[in-house]
């Protein structure tokens, strides 16, 4: 193999190997690494002569298909399958399932139009660019019941588990619902319009920025937090090396003495990624515009799916468009974990003074209440109400190797500063002291 360096993108004059090699690095994971390998070497090899056509393939496979590419063709067979690691299976449902849908049933793809040699038109040759082809629904499953399901609320759930939502029917996968995005372009889960008529929380002048975003590979932060201006309501961070602007943050550029092969290689399939909307005075949306799903930890999920808050991860698969955070929810949220450490903490004082006050006394706190459990509410615990953590392409929790997002290869961080602002609000008119041990 040449030596080349993982973030080198080789040419059709560059070995088999190393070509399969990079391409390698791009698959979706649904096909054993076995099956993955023997299929891209394969294909590299048919078009070692058709070198346009292989810089094509690795051009679109190697970008996401973020710039166009020609046909990538191979000879039709008699009965139009091809055989793989003595598999059988249509050539483009083959190559679109290893590189950018590992669920794909074969009655889903239809070309586009400028496709010459797509699989439908029965040429000699069959086109096998991924990016030549789009998803769509099968026939007979119907849209018009799209709804936001949850797991069973009488399921017990221990750790941070990855939640998710399904249009239609769920459907499960290693335990857990899977979050699949409506199937056609342009239909996105019904967002109604809570936000027409509701007076402000706060008559604060909104902030200068509403969000700001720091990047982490593994436990370490790369590049300067990027702070998004009230101005610009979404904002997109992808794996692209384009200079940010206020409403851009590209990961691409960022530069770490740290950074693994392991970590290079998640960060190839960040691609578009995701944006990030705010709505009304602090509601935050997500699209996921990556190829790979994304990994959230948020509260208003949570609770969207009755869990506790911070018992889930949830996974948000690619083309889905989800609220991920309710600044309504935030406030009441925050108001009702003050009020419980404040009253707790004074329970506590009590207690330390020899002097618990019974259930019968007014305003009193009975003995029952866990003291400990409750005055353990600090203002770092209210923090995190505001923050969204998201991960690409890797999950964590129980249902992966890696137990923290802190362990995944990149992540991001994200503040909201209008929630941040109420917290402030909030601890000025009901101060929360540090919680202290109890004897």
């Amino acid at each position: 193999m040449d030596n080349m360096s993982i973030t080198s993108t080789p040419t059709s004059n560059d070995a088999c190997l190393s070509i399969v090699h990079s391409l390698m690095c791009h698959r979706q994971g649904g096909e054993s690494e076995t099956f993955a390998k023997r299929a891209i070497e394969s294909l590299v090899k048919k078009l070692k002569e058709k070198k346009d056509e292989l810089d094509s393939l690795i051009t679109a496979i190697t970008t996401n298909g973020a710039h166009p590419s020609k046909c990538v063709t191979i000879q039709r067979t008699l009965d139009g399958r091809l055989q793989v690691a003595g598999r059988k299976g249509f050539p483009h449902v083959i190559y679109a399932r290893l590189w950018r849908w590992p669920d794909l049933h074969k009655n889903e793809l239809k070309h586009v139009k400028y496709c010459q040699y797509a699989f439908d038109l029965k040429c000699d040759s069959v086109c096998v660019n991924p990016y030549h082809y789009e998803r769509v629904v099968s026939p007979g499953i119907d849209l018009s019941g799209l709804t936001l399901q949850s797991s069973d609320s009488t399921t017990t759930w221990t750790g941070s588990r990855t939640a998710a939502y399904t249009p239609t029917m769920p459907h499960h996968q290693n335990g857990h619902l899977q979050h699949h995005p409506p199937m056609h372009p342009g239909h996105y889960w019904p967002v109604h319009n809570e936000l027409a008529f509701q007076p402000p929380i706060s008559n604060h002048p909104a902030p200068e920025y509403w969000c700001s975003i720091a990047y982490f590979e593994m436990d370490v932060q790369v590049g300067e937090t990027f702070k998004v201006p009230s101005s610009c309501p979404i904002v997109t961070v992808d794996g692209y090396v384009d200079p940010s602007g206020g409403d851009r943050f590209c990961l691409g550029q960022l530069s770490n003495v740290h950074r693994t092969e392991a970590i290079e290689r998640a960060r190839l399939h960040i691609g578009k990624g995701v944006q990030l909307e705010c709505k009304g005075e602090g509601d935050v949306w997500v699209r996921c515009l990556s190829d790979h799903a994304v990994f959230v930890q948020s509260y208003y999920l949570d609770r969207e799916a009755g869990r506790a808050p911070g018992d889930a991860v949830h996974k948000i698969y690619p083309s889905a468009y989800i609220k991920v955070f309710d600044l309504r929810q935030c406030h009441r949220q925050m108001q009702q974990q003050a009020a419980t450490a404040q009253a707790a903490a004074a329970a506590q004082a009590a207690a330390v003074a020899g002097n618990i006050p019974g259930p019968g006394s007014v305003g009193g706190i009975a003995p029952a209440i866990s003291l400990s459990a409750a005055a353990g509410i600090g203002v770092d615990d209210l923090r995190c109400l505001c923050i969204l953590r998201m991960s690409f392409v890797k999950g964590w929790g129980p249902d992966y190797p890696r137990q923290s997002i802190k362990e995944t290869p990149c992540w991001i961080e994200i503040h909201l500063h209008r929630a941040l602002q109420l917290l402030d609000e909030v601890l000025h008119t009901m101060p929360i002291a540090d919680p202290q041990p109890l004897d």
